[in-house]
């Protein structure tokens, strides 16, 4: 098997992720380590893997804490590996967005069905749904091409995914630490002037008076919301 999947594995125990990442190599996917919370959650914001594979036991963050954290801003699958299952614990990460909670150790099989199973559901869901729409604007994921009122608008990279994640939380507000670590990485979690750029590029490339903007509001000291126009 063949394939590009990108798997992160937030274990800090060494020898299970020596385990994983082995097992993980041999049935064709790309395992990208991260010992701790903080490490994992930059490299979900930097590197954008398919899947995560969660130790509930890390040390320097709570597991719940890191799918709390990461389910503001992303729908990337999180599977969870717990060595002292507790039903408690296990509705309480599955209520906060984990897609799946696994015993540890695991049997290698069981856990990559339940890996394989997390994945089609992903794939299902975006082929499903490529296009983002609110308010008059039209986003193809598949495509990367944006529209308003039927009209092209051209967008960077960055702009595209800036607007994206607006729009897959629309009508909600986004913190500035959310789109930031989102879009870019925890490292400019504080550079709120910087996302004001990409926003002001935005307005002037979609609203109608990019001045008093309707679409894309302030909401003062905490982030910016997609709201429709009135």
């Amino acid at each position: 098997m063949i394939t590009t999947t990108t798997v992160l594995v937030v274990d800090a125990d060494t020898r299970d992720q020596r385990l994983l990442r082995t097992s993980l190599a041999a049935a064709g996917y790309q395992c990208v380590p991260a010992r701790s919370g903080v490490e994992a959650l930059k490299l979900i914001a930097t590197l954008a893997p398919d899947i995560v594979v969660l130790d509930a036991g890390m040390s320097d963050m709570d597991g719940k804490e890191l799918i709390r954290r990461v389910r503001g801003w992303s729908d990337i699958p999180i599977i969870v590996l717990s060595a002292e299952r507790q039903a408690a614990e296990e509705i309480a990460a599955l209520d906060l967005g984990a897609d799946d909670y696994v015993d540890k150790p695991s049997g290698v099989a069981g856990l990559m069905a339940r890996i394989r199973k997390a994945l089609r559901h992903r794939t299902r869901s975006e082929a499903d749904n490529p296009l983002l729409s609110f308010s008059g604007v039209v986003l193809d994921t598949l495509a990367r091409t944006v529209t308003r009122d039927g009209a092209p608008v051209r967008l960077t990279a960055r702009e595209f995914e800036v607007l994206a994640f607006l729009m897959r939380h629309a009508g909600r507000v986004v913190t500035h630490r959310q789109i930031l670590e989102a879009v870019w990485d925890s490292a400019h979690a504080g550079h709120t002037q910087y996302l004001r750029v990409f926003i002001g590029r935005l307005r002037r490339k979609l609203e109608t008076n990019p001045d008093d903007p309707k679409l894309l509001t302030t909401v003062q000291a905490v982030g910016y919301r997609l709201a429709a126009e009135r």
